[in-house]
């Protein structure tokens, strides 16, 4: 009749795990460098057999030399050779155990850059007993053997995606461990609380709680404290990695698609003297001082019949609605009206700058009445989007806005991942549930339950609490021959 269900899932499981195992110790290859024309591309291989697998596919200048000869960490110059066809001259290099990117012995191969020769090269490489690196694989491999955590292994895909300077140097940050140190910093001390509380629980004659729920409360409020400040830097940190989505607002003719221009640097939005040229939404990505914008260009907001038009100025204000930053442009050669009462509602509640325009020309709008109108504490800066006047007032008063004029990266860790972040929320609230559980005199074995939960919580920051599922969903989303 078979085996028992039990059984059946026993040997399915065990059958996973050894062929989860095997993967992981076949010698991989991929390349390393960008799928384009350049001048030096990369080919790596990593694994027990990647020198084995190196030395059949290269040939020293004088043939005399294998690369298992090579001592480690050093550079040959060779041809590599598939079968008796030579590919291309190369430089090889050769890393041996513990200390390369993997821990795995290493071979990278810097050949010419073509696509067609790095791809002729990766298959003479497959050909002869490496298997093709799945996404990320030699960073999870790093991972898994104990080289980096999982927080750092992270700050390597985010340092390469990295848009701006402000997000290098806080990928830069979290890779050298200022996440990573502060997590296991909090760990440790509630793996302390943890010690002390089994400690009482096992030997309560010689070990005493007198005074120690107290004491317990103010090591709590700090730690909430402590996981409170980073989620609160998570917003910021989001800003920086994915850019501060903003929308341009104003009337027609204002100059909205003027200053999308002078941003992007090109021409990027038609400008015409004619009032709502602008009907759909244009999108452009720039860079200021190192931060990222994402700006919107919108339809002129007015009263209008025209169908279309109408459309776009829906569009603009939905776009408003939901966006971090509001650029108001005001036009400084009218007076407001009728649609400026209509933007000033809109940016209402929200982060906003406020742009008088045409300062080139005689204003009949002036700065403080536009202040006037404005809620209070939206900046005015005053710009010229033709002769591009007043953008450097204009950088400097969005820095202030989002950053305090300053990020410090060698003293502020800053959480730019959502699965970091809710990892610290998860945290905190089972902080607060020790906080309930001391205020309203429980046991301490309560206390231990929560403080176990915390602890796990922030594990799954470092990969030390998570399952090969979230693993492998993490890795997967970095790009080829990393």
């Amino acid at each position: 009749g078979g085996y028992p269900e039990e059984i059946r899932e026993q040997v399915n499981a065990a059958d996973a795990a050894m062929e989860i195992k095997m993967k992981q110790t076949e010698t991989i290859a991929a390349i390393a460098t960008a799928l384009s024309d350049s001048g030096i591309g990369i080919i790596r291989i990593s694994g027990s057999e990647a020198i084995p697998v190196g030395d059949r596919v290269y040939r020293s200048k004088n043939g005399c030399h294998s690369l298992k000869d090579y001592g480690s960490h050093t550079i040959h110059y060779g041809f590599i050779v598939d079968g008796d066809e030579v590919l291309d001259e190369v430089m090889v290099s050769v890393m041996k155990a513990p200390k390369t990117y993997t821990r795995e012995d290493t071979v990278e191969i810097n050949c010419h850059g073509g696509i067609l020769i790095m791809r002729r090269i990766l298959e003479a490489v497959l050909k002869n007993g490496a298997r093709l690196a799945e996404p990320g694989e030699f960073t999870k491999r790093a991972f898994l053997n104990g080289r980096i955590d999982l927080a750092k292994a992270e700050a390597v895909m985010d340092l390469i995606r990295s848009r701006n300077d402000y997000a290098r140097k806080a990928s830069f940050s979290q890779l050298e461990g200022s996440v990573s140190g502060c997590i296991r910093t909090l760990r440790q001390e509630i793996l302390t609380e943890l010690a002390f509380i089994e400690s009482a629980l096992d030997d309560p004659e010689h070990i005493s709680t007198e005074g120690y729920p107290e004491q317990l409360s103010g090591k709590v409020d700090q730690l909430i404290e402590a996981c409170g400040k980073l989620i609160a830097s998570a917003e910021n940190g989001r800003l920086l990695k994915e850019g501060i989505s903003t929308v341009i607002v104003g009337k027609p003719n204002a100059g909205k698609s003027s200053l999308l221009n002078l941003l992007a640097g090109r021409e990027r939005a038609i400008v015409t003297d004619i009032a709502g040229t602008t009907r759909d939404v244009l999108e452009e990505s720039v860079s200021l001082h190192g931060i990222s914008l994402n700006v919107i260009d919108t339809a002129g907001i007015r009263s209008t019949s025209d169908v279309v038009e109408r459309m776009g100025v829906e569009r603009a204000e939905k776009y408003a609605k939901e966006a971090d930053l509001l650029l108001y442009m005001a036009d400084s050669s009218i007076p407001l009206d009728e649609s400026d009462a209509h933007i000033l509602q809109l940016i209402q509640g929200k982060k906003c700058i406020a742009l008088l325009n045409k300062l080139d020309l005689d204003p009949v709008l002036t700065e403080e009445e536009l202040k006037e109108k404005l809620p209070e504490g939206v900046p005015v800066v005053r710009i010229s989007a033709k002769e591009n006047q007043g953008l450097d007032e204009f950088e400097k008063v969005l820095t202030d806005l989002f950053f305090s004029g300053k990020i410090s990266f060698n003293e502020e860790v800053v959480i730019t991942s959502m699965r970091h972040k809710e990892a610290l929320e998860s945290a905190r609230d089972s902080l607060l549930e020790v906080k309930k559980s001391l205020e309203a005199g429980m046991p301490e074995d309560f206390f231990s339950i929560d403080l176990m939960s915390a602890y796990s919580s922030l594990g799954e920051i470092i990969g030390e609490e998570v399952g090969e599922d979230l693993v492998n969903e993490i890795f997967s989303k970095f790009c080829m021959g990393k």
